[in-house]
Formats: C-alpha cells, structure tokens, sequence
C-alpha cells in the first residue's frame, strides 16, 4: 500500500498492548457484571478496549439491534479478537504505513473491530477524513454510493474492507473496473470472523474455523466467538453444544471450504402464509445483474403483510418479475415491486429495512417506484 503520512487523532492514542499466549475457556456460566467493561459507543471505545485487553477482563461490545431487532450486550474476552488480528491483516494487505476510513460510530461492531486492528498493527484510521486514507472499511451500500461519486475524490484509496452485509459480486467488479481491491467477510457480533473472500460468491472459511449447515442453518466453531450476552440486565452464556458449536439462525450452504450466505432468519405472514425470506432471496439474488435485492412485507389491512421485492437498479426489474412469474408461485412470489435506487441506510451503513418498508408503505413514496 501507498505509505501516507499522517498524525493521529486524538482519540487514537492508546498503547498497542504486545501479543500474548490466548487463553482459550469454555464460555463462563456466571459473569460479574461489575467488573465488566462495556465499551461506549464513542471513539475512545477504542482506547477502553485496549486497556481492558492489558487489565485481562471481559468487554461488552452493546449492538443496535438492526438485524434482529433486538439490542443487546455481547460478552466476549478481548483475546477474541486480537489473536485475529494479524490474520486479519494479511489477508487485507494491511500495514503500519496505512489510513483506515471508518464511517460510523463505533456502536457498529465491525466499525470498532477495525478500528483495534488498525491500532494493532500500528496504522492510522480517520472517521472523517476519507481524503487521507489508503483503505476503507464500509458495508455494501457505502460502497455502492462511493462508486456512484467515483474515486477522484478520493485519491490515495487503494482498497476496501467490506462487511456488515453480504457484497453481491455485481458490486464487486464495479469496484474491480474503478481499480479497488476488495476484502470482504462474513461475521457475527457473537462469532466474530467466520469467513472471507472478494465477495459473496467466494467465501472461504477463516483461519481455526469449523462450520456445519443443519437444516439450513449455519453452525459455527471457532476460537473468536463471544462468551455470552447480557440482555435486560441477565447474562446469557452462548449456548454451545458439547462439541463446542453454536448457531445464530443465519441460513446458508457450504461447499467444500466456501461458504454462501443466504441471510438470517426472518419471515413474513401474507394471506395467512408464513413466507421465510432467507432462502427466498438465495432463489431470486442470481436473477439480479445490476444492483441489489430486497425483500420486504409491507403492512397490509386485507393479507397482514405484502411481499415486496426492492431493486436498486431499474434493469432488474423488469427481468427479476419475468422469472418470478415463471419459477414462483403462491406466496412465494411478489405481489408488490419497487426500484429504490438509494435505499435508506442505517447510521452503522447497512439497509435500514425498517425505514425503506415505511417508506414504501407510504401511499405516495417519492423517493422510489412501485409497482
């Protein structure tokens, strides 16, 4: 990478602490949250995390809740991460004369989780700075609206780090022809890294990690998950089966060592029909050539909900309904159609699904078509 001189903020001056042996425990059934750090949401979480790795103690890394609706605290020790970090790194081609732009607060885990990895191998990271960075780290919808300014705002970005949701490899070859190489993973708040690649398409398991697909579901071994959560005030430890897995109810597939990750678990009830969205939208996603896809259930006097499909790109549409009428049927198929070219996002990045069904739901969205 391009060697960019340039001081650090403020809030970025904590001591990297040296690597040290792991210590690998089975997840605690009881955990004092007394002496618990929580991490803030700011950036000095930066700094918090740092210091409880030299203390040994357990941080709590609180989540929005933007993809199960749920907010919570997760309980992991800083070792978790840290013992990734330089695998991380090489991956990512990551080094000591690197900027890392990190938009988004640091209540977005992959935001924090960047921002340690930067301090651990002695880079630099701006929040708000991207002119002077040399990689980016953004959810798939940044990068869609980075490639839409284009790069010459930009001018010593070289490469982006992409998660917080799956990359289609439409969008990554869009940032290929731009000249910016790509890391993208697939992770959890709970299981930390589970796998890595250039896009969705090519996923290929991280380093020490086992993964299992029962009836769907994504089953996952490692030594970076998380020990528990706190939820209303009570600590849950993560439950594990005795030969060490766990799951969060993703959907997805393996082959051989690639992992394809058709999202988590949700559905909705149109007409009495419960619709599960997940393996829905591992059926419809290839049709799309373009842009992304989006399924919806828009709230509905007559049925409960309506399946929507949302298509951030005007050619899919036409396409994507023409499959549909031929390959689905019943509830399966969407009854409402909406070209969103800019989906509203979330202040982490991701899709704000929530925002975009209101917004849909309105009876004249301006900021999108339907129909």
């Amino acid at each position: 990478m391009t060697a960019v001189a340039s001081d650090r903020e403020k809030h970025e001056q904590a001591a990297v602490p040296s690597k040290r042996p792991a210590v690998r425990n089975a997840a605690a059934a009881f955990v004092d949250l007394g002496t618990l750090e929580v991490l803030t949401t700011r950036p000095d979480a930066v700094a918090q995390f740092w210091q409880a790795h030299r203390d040994h103690r357990l941080v709590g890394l609180r989540t929005s809740g933007t993809t199960t609706g749920t907010s919570k605290t997760i309980v992991r020790t800083t070792d978790s991460w840290v013992d990734s970090f330089d695998a991380i790194a090489r991956r990512c081609d990551l080094g000591p004369e690197d900027r890392i732009w990190i938009p988004g607060p640091m209540s977005a885990t992959m935001n924090l989780f960047a921002a340690c990895i930067a301090d651990h191998i002695s880079a630099s990271w701006t929040v708000s700075d991207p002119g002077s960075a040399t990689v980016a780290q953004l959810t798939p919808a940044r990068l869609v609206r980075l490639l839409d300014q284009g790069l010459a705002r930009y001018p010593r970005l070289q490469s982006a780090i992409i998660a917080g949701d799956g990359l289609s490899p439409v969008v990554a070859e869009r940032a290929h022809d731009q000249g910016l190489h790509l890391s993208h993973y697939y992770g959890t708040a709970e299981f930390s890294m589970i796998a890595m690649g250039t896009s969705a398409a090519d996923l290929a398991l991280f380093d020490q990690v086992d993964v299992q697909i029962r009836q769907g579901h994504i089953w996952v071994r490692s030594p970076w998950m998380c020990e528990g959560v706190v939820k209303d005030g009570a600590y849950t430890p993560l439950p594990r089966q005795q030969s060490g897995f766990s799951t969060v109810n993703d959907f997805g597939r393996l082959e051989g060592t690639h992992l394809l990750v058709d999202g988590r678990e949700g559905a909705i009830t149109t007409a009495g029909a419960t619709v599960p969205l997940a393996p829905l939208l591992a059926r419809m996603r290839p049709v799309v050539t373009h842009g992304e896809l989006y399924l919806l259930g828009c709230p509905d006097a007559h049925v409960g909900q309506v399946l929507t499909a949302v298509v951030t790109d005007q050619d899919d549409l036409d396409p994507l309904r023409a499959w549909a009428k031929q390959e689905l049927s019943g509830a399966l198929r969407p009854r409402h159609w909406a070209w969103v070219p800019k989906p509203p996002l979330t202040p982490a990045g991701k899709v704000d699904t929530r925002a975009l069904t209101e917004q849909l739901s309105e009876p004249r969205a301006e900021s999108g078509s339907c129909r």
